[in-house]
């Protein structure tokens, strides 16, 4: 079992920056790839940002160049520095997790573990 417990949201002026973080726990030697994403109100959610366990990063063309992701595998945490926030990143923070068995030698393929979500809300 993994868990993901994020952290760091909270309000921000527009043109402001904030990161927000996510700690693995548990079986972290299954996760490969992470990823977050985010849910703003009435709106389904999307994922923003990916990084591979070797460290490939791929962004949707909504954050492309204000957000960074990265992962601190020592310490089992994501990041996702965001900048240049506008009201229109207003949403729910999640962070998930790709799990193969194959990779810490459990009896599954591939399992998702999700986080519990932080709100970042971004002010005019």
């Amino acid at each position: 079992q993994v868990q993901l417990v994020e952290s760091g949201g909270g309000l921000v002026q527009a043109g402001g920056s904030l990161r927000v973080s996510c700690a693995a726990s548990g079986e972290t030697a299954c996760i490969s790839a992470m990823n977050w994403y985010r849910q703003a109100p009435g709106k389904e959610r999307e994922m923003i940002a990916l990084i591979t366990s070797s460290g490939g990063t791929k962004y949707a063309n909504s954050v492309q160049g204000r957000f960074t992701i990265s992962r601190d595998n020592a310490k089992n945490t994501l990041y996702l520095q965001m900048s240049s926030l506008t009201p229109g990143d207003t949403a729910v923070y999640y962070c998930n997790a790709d799990l193969l068995g194959l990779r810490c030698g459990r009896n599954f393929t591939y399992l998702e573990v999700w986080g519990q979500g932080t709100l970042v809300t971004v002010s005019s």
